[in-house]
């Protein structure tokens, strides 16, 4: 490898550390039960279907694999989970991205600020929707933190850091992801193959990881109320429950969630789509599948 080269795989690598640090203040220091038992610290929302992108990372790039359908979550579904999170003492994030891209949806600023009432609210976005006024609204309906997906080139990080600097909100506020390196350095991301959907770049093999920590503290929401293991699932394979059917607690403890839960903090990716993915799934975690363990007595 090139001198190059190797600068800019450690700055790729740097990206992604300082991401999952970012996200590990979150998840792994917010243990809380309820009832006796681990409640999740990093819920996902897709607040829409539909992305004015396409990514060849991303299964959007392929309209048969994942096609923009424009259904959107709508304010009695937020008003539900709200409510639920707050019966259970929530303290982690509510991270509004999912299978689209959340800004599009055109409630984004009354959801943020329900959702506020429960949890830490995050908003990733490609950032083509933002504006100064929009950033500034956003913060003024109490999200916590935009990350912003640079896709195009380095030149976006002066145009995002003006534009956060005329709408007047902390620095931090916005936090910048550099996304638009090649596919050789991975596009600046740990890429997976979403559960068999994504091929592109240097992946690992399904073999690779067996233990997954995902169902441990996490959950991903669709727009109609539809609750899958994580956000890896982009052909939405398997749901656990709906929420507008049940209460978001019941579906957390319930027997199709634990039957999951179990095999993979016992490592077996014996059920689909878990047999189909690549993804490290020990990264983040370990404080929940430890209490998990400890409660299954595996």
């Amino acid at each position: 490898m090139s001198i190059q080269a190797n600068k800019r795989t450690k700055k790729v690598n740097k990206q992604i550390k300082i991401n999952i640090k970012r996200r590990t203040v979150i998840v792994d220091d917010q243990l809380v039960r309820h009832k006796g038992f681990p409640i999740p610290s990093w819920i996902e929302l897709s607040l829409i279907d539909v992305c004015n992108r396409k990514c060849v990372f991303c299964p959007k790039s392929d309209p048969s694999v994942a096609p923009d359908t424009y259904q959107k979550m709508n304010m009695k579904l937020i008003d539900k989970l709200t409510k639920e999170l707050k019966e259970i003492n929530y303290k982690g994030s509510v991270v509004l991205c999912g299978y689209g891209e959340p800004m599009l949806h055109k409630d984004i600023y009354k959801i943020s600020k329900k959702l506020a009432e429960a949890a830490f609210v995050e908003i990733v976005t490609n950032g083509d929707p933002l504006t100064k006024e929009k950033i500034k609204k956003l913060y003024n309906s109490n999200v916590n933190k935009i990350l912003v997906s640079l896709y195009d080139g380095p030149e976006q990080i002066k145009k995002f850091t003006d534009m956060t600097n005329a709408a007047q909100v902390p620095k931090d506020f916005v936090i910048q992801r550099h996304r638009w390196l090649s596919e050789k350095e991975d596009f600046g991301l740990k890429l997976t193959n979403r559960t068999g959907t994504i091929k592109v770049g240097n992946q690992d093999s399904v073999k690779t990881f067996s233990y997954c920590y995902y169902p441990s503290y996490s959950v991903l929401i669709d727009w109609n109320g539809d609750i899958f293991l994580c956000s890896q699932d982009w052909q939405r394979r398997r749901t656990v429950g709906n929420i507008m059917l049940e209460n978001f607690f019941d579906i957390w403890t319930d027997a199709t969630i634990t039957k999951y839960r179990k095999n993979l903090l016992t490592g077996k990716r014996c059920d689909s789509p878990c047999t189909e993915c690549n993804a490290e799934g020990t990264v983040l975690g370990a404080k929940h599948a430890k209490a998990w363990r400890e409660l299954y007595k595996i």
